[in-house]
């Protein structure tokens, strides 16, 4: 009789990798869960109830195939497994990782929804894809013939780079733009390690330059060229240099020393191990060691700065939030590990200043009463009238969010329309910009967003630009590259 593959959420339970003793992972920066087995991943696999509307599917930005890989993970066909999984998803060994499944994927899984416990699809997802790099199944993409066209992509983050692979697996070249010095944008600077090794997206980036795409790293558009540059030289240009500037914090003592944006904070924490030399992290201005640390925001940059803290040795960690923590914005599993790794969170408080001579060495709070449901459908906090408290500070960690940067004049091309909020505008359909030729993908079109949503942007513009290339020479537009030939 043959082994039942499917429907084992009626005998078997929900199951996470083994996650590593908080005890031992706030002592370092590796990775906290381990790899599936091979035999706990084909069980968790085999959980899938292979629903005829799979919800997890259709709440998954991709649109991930994801009942179809978790069969065959349970029938062991694994390699089929990793073809399906990345014919959606330019890195799926990332998303495994980092994507917020139990707000996606997870959080919408029928056996979920019945009681009995979502099936863990972010660790088979990695468990797959991890198999796959480990026995060679992962290979630069191979164009079935080499295009004209020219492509320009401002910015190596999760957007540009699904971009990228993609308009290389259709032919195009590709050159791509950054002004940091290492592929992966916010994938590297901006997430630590214990959540996303490097090494995880290092070796993606050795696979796009394997796959022919040309990276062009430390260029700043609008200093070392414009964007006026990049259309003369490419075919079309993508922008997708995501938001990076961090909303700030007014109020009574917000200008002392002490207080820090989140990016700069896990920027530097990153490049340290990474193994480059930070003075500001040597200093102690960027590093959390034995002091009282305050950070303040509720979503998943707070929780990466709190337990970067902890992991930096502070002598104590806390999360000042306005709202309550149903009404968080963030994963509640980053909440969860965060709360094990001795994170202390203070609930629906708000700073109003920061107290010290030239140093912050105190936050004074005030208690937030929640009200009424806004737009959001969140509970609206306002302050309660003579509820003030302080907390002991020696850095203040400001993680509130990022909004774009002014890309018009950072660029060189006052002509770039944006929104009333700074983003790039871009039509929905086709993701080119009011310029033509010049299309934008991912945060700095949407606002700071997920990994996934900038992959899936990513990919939607590629599909774009190769229309738009391809009709331009339909009706007797030369590719740039071409051009430059006949010249």
């Amino acid at each position: 009789m043959a082994t039942q593959k499917m429907l084992g959420f009626v005998h078997t339970g929900q199951r996470m990798p083994d996650k590593r003793d908080a005890t031992l992972r706030r002592q370092d920066f590796q990775e906290i869960y381990a790899r599936f087995s091979d035999a706990a991943a084909k069980q968790q696999a085999g959980r899938c109830s292979q629903c005829g509307v799979p919800f997890c599917q259709v709440h998954c930005p991709v649109q991930n195939n994801i009942p179809d890989w978790l069969k065959l993970t349970a029938e062991g066909r694994l390699e089929e497994a990793y073809e399906v999984s990345q014919a959606t998803n330019n890195f799926p060994e990332i998303c495994g990782r980092i994507c917020p499944q139990d707000r996606l994927c997870e959080g919408n899984c029928t056996i979920e929804q019945s009681t009995h416990g979502t099936v863990t699809i972010g660790a088979v997802e990695k468990y797959i894809t991890d198999t796959a790099w480990e026995r060679g199944w992962v290979k630069p993409v191979q164009p079935v013939r080499e295009r004209a066209g020219s492509v320009g992509i401002i910015g190596a983050g999760p957007a540009g780079l699904a971009a990228a692979e993609q308009l290389r697996r259709k032919g195009y070249e590709v050159h791509v733009y950054d002004r940091y010095d290492r592929i992966g944008g916010l994938l590297i600077y901006g997430i630590p390690s214990f959540k996303l090794d490097k090494d995880v997206v290092l070796r993606r980036g050795a696979l796009l330059e394997q796959a022919g795409v040309r990276f062009h790293l430390g260029f700043e558009v609008g200093r070392n060229a414009s964007l006026t540059d990049l259309r003369l030289r490419h075919d079309a240009v993508l922008i997708a240099c995501g938001v990076y500037k961090a909303r700030d914090l007014g109020g009574p003592g917000a200008g002392l020393d002490g207080i820090i944006p989140a990016l700069d904070y896990l920027t530097a924490s990153n490049r340290k191990g990474l193994g480059d030399t930070v003075v500001d992290f040597e200093t102690g201005m960027l590093n959390a060691h034995g002091k009282n640390v305050v950070v303040i925001g509720g979503g998943d940059t707070a929780m990466d700065c709190v337990r970067t803290a902890i992991r930096q040795g502070a002598a104590s960690v806390k999360c000042l939030y306005r709202r309550n923590r149903a009404n968080m914005p963030g994963s509640q599993r980053e909440v969860a590990h965060a709360e094990e790794e001795g994170a202390e969170f203070v609930w629906q408080a708000a700073p109003e200043a920061f107290l010290g001579d030239s140093h912050v060495t105190h936050v004074r709070a005030h208690r937030m009463h929640m009200g009424v449901a806004d737009a959001t459908g969140r509970q609206t906090p306002t302050p309660i009238e003579g509820s003030g408290f302080t907390l002991e500070a020696d850095l203040v960690v400001k993680a509130l969010g990022f909004d774009p940067e002014d890309v018009p004049t950072l660029f060189g091309d006052p002509t770039l329309k944006v929104s009333r909020w700074g983003t790039v505008q871009a039509n929905h359909r086709t993701l080119m910009t009011n310029l033509d030729g010049v299309f934008a993908a991912g945060d700095i079109v949407r606002g700071a967003s997920l990994v996934v949503w900038g992959i899936r942007d990513g990919r939607d513009a590629a599909e774009s630009i190769h229309h738009y290339i391809q009709a331009k020479a339909a009706t007797g537009g030369k590719p740039a590259s071409a051009a430059a030939v006949a010249a």
